[in-house]
């Protein structure tokens, strides 16, 4: 049995998706579905069985369950603007501290969801060695309580048991219930549907150009093929970034959605929010030569073909869900 915390959200559906793609449902989903469209994530998929997060660690502990395989940890809050730090807290950093100290007490291989977030403005580069842990700065709650579980593994040695992976700018399917957290080219589908224009945020930094802001975008099937690889290999343990290791502009994002969707580019720029700014990335780009020093192929859909796949496949499909 495979378990998947966070299963009924975004990367954690995808995961399902992967592992349901290999022939593989024994698979125990756990989540908090409240009244958001994210059990929508599960309808295509095949699994044994659901239970809530607050019920989980619980009955885990208790041995209510059989033996896991593996523990992939995809639950949190990934909202970059909670403001709720004790939520955040408790929530992203002392449940899954409590999680991998059960997985690694059992001996049952642990992955879990770390974040770019945790590099901040990106001075110190984006490099996922251990030793520059402490040079980072998290930019916002989020950020800096993923950073807090990497630092918490490392002091205590647990890294080396487990593995945390820093998600770059994921998009693609099953990201709909996200809101304002979803990425830009969900959102951008539909303002572009609605208004035959995109709207991107001018640059407020000398060195981008408007819209010329750059991000790794990393398709979320590729994390989920990955995720599947180190499913498969549990002995490659430590932290690594999870990215196309290649930095796009938002102007290239724009262009690839417009090519998709068959219509001729619009791209207004706006200004951008000054509590925004304060906190902004202008570039991120992941360093991937870890985890493909660890035998890892890497996944890479160029960002064109990934933003075609999900348009054509999926946003422009009756059923837009993996």
């Amino acid at each position: 049995m495979i378990i998947v915390t966070g299963g009924a959200g975004f990367i954690g559906s995808a995961v399902i998706w992967m592992l349901n793609n290999k022939g593989f449902d024994d698979i125990l989903v756990v989540d908090q579905l409240g009244t958001s469209d994210k059990w929508k994530n599960l309808v295509n998929r095949s699994y044994r069985d659901y239970i809530h997060k607050s019920e989980f660690l619980s009955a885990l502990e208790k041995r209510q369950f059989d033996p896991a395989d593996c523990i992939v940890h995809m639950g949190a809050c990934s909202s970059t603007t909670e403001t709720n730090a004790d939520y955040l807290m408790e929530n992203n950093f002392h449940y899954s501290v409590r999680l991998a100290t059960y997985a690694l007490s059992n001996n049952i291989p642990f992955i879990h969801a770390s974040s770019a977030a945790t590099y901040g403005n990106g001075a110190s580069g984006f490099c996922d060695d251990v030793a520059a842990l402490g040079d980072l700065k998290p930019l916002n709650m989020y950020g800096y309580t993923k950073h807090l579980f990497d630092l918490w593994a490392v002091r205590t040695g647990a890294m080396q048991k487990l593995t945390s992976l820093k998600f770059f700018n994921v998009f693609g399917p099953n990201e709909y219930h996200k809101g304002d957290m979803s990425s830009l080219a969900y959102k951008g589908f539909f303002q572009i549907q609605e208004s035959g224009a995109l709207r991107l945020f001018k640059s407020s930094h000398p060195e981008y150009e408007d819209g010329g802001q750059r991000r790794d975008f990393v398709y979320v099937k590729d994390c989920a093929e990955t995720i599947g690889w180190l499913i498969e290999n549990p002995s490659v343990t430590g932290l690594f970034n999870i990215g196309s290791g290649i930095d796009r502009s938002w102007n290239d994002l724009a262009t690839s959605l417009f090519r998709a969707m068959g219509l001729a580019e619009k791209i207004v720029y706006i200004d951008m929010p000054p509590q925004l700014a304060k906190a902004y990335q202008n570039f991120t780009r992941a360093d991937m030569e870890k985890l493909k020093k660890a035998g890892c192929r890497l996944w890479q859909t160029p960002l064109e073909k990934a933003v075609s796949d999900y348009v054509t496949h999926y946003l422009q499909n009756e059923d837009p869900y993996l």
